[in-house]
């Protein structure tokens, strides 16, 4: 028996209209055998936990490089926690200050990833949370 697909919401919330990095880690899910759904620019934490409601996912990746991250990520882990979707793991990419890290992992986030982080780690560590959070 094969292990089953692990399915992925990429979101880019706020202003921010720069999506390479978000278009980059969709592809390398995508390539990893995950099932990949990109929300597109300018998304709401309303539409986010939305679409992440409706297409039932395990993980919700929130790229994000407008400096709005304390307040948009705590509001997606929120509504998210509101459908009961307590399970489903989100991790942060983008530019994000060393010192805003602690608040986000403690709000819920699994993981921030910054620039040059590998694509094969990020693939490795949503692969574990999700299918072994036991070990995460």
């Amino acid at each position: 028996m094969t292990e089953r697909k692990i399915r992925v919401l990429i979101a880019k919330p706020g202003l921010d209209g720069h999506d390479r990095g978000a278009k980059v880690i969709a592809r390398a899910l995508r390539d990893a055998g995950m099932e990949v759904i990109y929300t597109g620019l300018r998304q709401t934490p309303e539409m986010i936990a939305e679409a992440a409601l409706q297409e039932d996912v395990d993980a919700v990746g929130i790229s994000i490089l407008s400096g709005a991250h304390m307040v948009l990520v705590p509001r997606v882990l929120d509504l998210l926690r509101a459908n009961g979707q307590d399970g489903v793991r989100v991790f942060v990419g983008g530019i994000i200050p060393e010192n805003d890290v602690p608040g986000l992992i403690a709000a819920g986030v699994t993981a921030v990833y910054g620039p040059g982080t590998p694509t094969t780690q990020v693939v490795e560590e949503i692969t574990r949370a999700v299918l072994h959070p036991e070990q995460a």
